[in-house]
């Protein structure tokens, strides 16, 4: 009978802990490395992630990494020395600060470079992770010969069907509220309304996005939009990252202050 016992109760603590079995995630957006106090910020922003006790999958950083400044390779190096010390993998989407239209070609060679690809992907848990350049959609810079919507309507469809899916971008698609004033976003567009489009035809479960230097939630049709706040102390902000936790298909955060 005791043994009986000790294998219920054995059993027990393996479904307990399948149903409580939860894929963390970190963001991070918005650095503007080369100006202020930043890199600073950033240090103490990598040990406080460090520090979380979960396990992190991954970091994502979210766009506007360098402040106009992507081709000074004395300020880039600064920067991925301090964001190097992440314990975790980090994936990069580059910003309207990152990609310059006075220069899309030169820009966008200097972030693949030192940052990565335009649109990437990751498998973690489970889920399809993505994070793609929207500058484009968005009226900023184009690089020659990069369609961000045709190349993720081709991630989509390489993927197993029902397989979900979770989107990092820049600059959200809704509109700005800022100076008392509501400023029209680029999901206006007919590219954007093809973007939500194309996301809602897919199990997109979350889009995650930075650029407002606000903390603010939305919606993309059935799909939520979380955007976070910065690491930057541009108009007066306090450094903060975002603690995300994906669970039975759905997405929520925490917002950290670590100063």
């Amino acid at each position: 009978m005791k043994r009986i016992a000790l294998l219920l109760l054995l059993l027990f603590s393996v479904v307990r802990s399948t149903a409580d079995d939860s894929l963390f995630f970190v963001q991070i957006t918005d650095t503007h490395f080369g100006q202020g106090d930043h890199l600073e910020r950033a240090r103490t922003v990598v040990k406080a992630i460090n520090a979380l006790p979960v396990d992190i999958a991954f970091v994502a950083v979210t766009g506007d990494i360098m402040d106009d400044c992507i081709t000074d390779s004395h300020t880039v190096d600064a920067a991925r020395t301090v964001l190097n010390r992440l314990k975790m993998p980090v994936h990069f989407v580059p910003g309207n600060h990152d990609l310059l239209t006075a220069a899309p070609e030169k820009t966008a060679a200097a972030f693949t470079n030192r940052f990565g690809p335009l649109i990437s992907d990751a498998e973690y848990g489970g889920v399809e992770f993505v994070f793609v350049c929207t500058e484009p959609l968005a009226g900023g810079a184009r690089p020659k010969g990069y369609d961000p919507l045709k190349e993720l309507e081709n991630r989509f469809r390489s993927y197993a069907p029902n397989q979900p899916i979770v989107v990092f971008h820049h600059t959200p698609s809704v509109g700005n509220f800022y100076q008392n004033i509501f400023h029209p976003g680029w999901g206006r567009s007919e590219a954007g309304r093809q973007w939500t489009e194309r996301l809602n035809r897919y199990p997109v479960k979350a889009v995650i996005a930075g650029h407002f230097h606000r903390d603010e939630f939305h919606w993309l049709g059935d799909i939520p939009l979380f955007v976070c706040p910065p690491l930057s102390g541009r108009f007066g902000r306090q450094a903060a990252f975002r603690v995300y936790k994906y669970h039975d298909g759905k997405v929520e955060y925490r917002t950290q202050y670590p100063e």
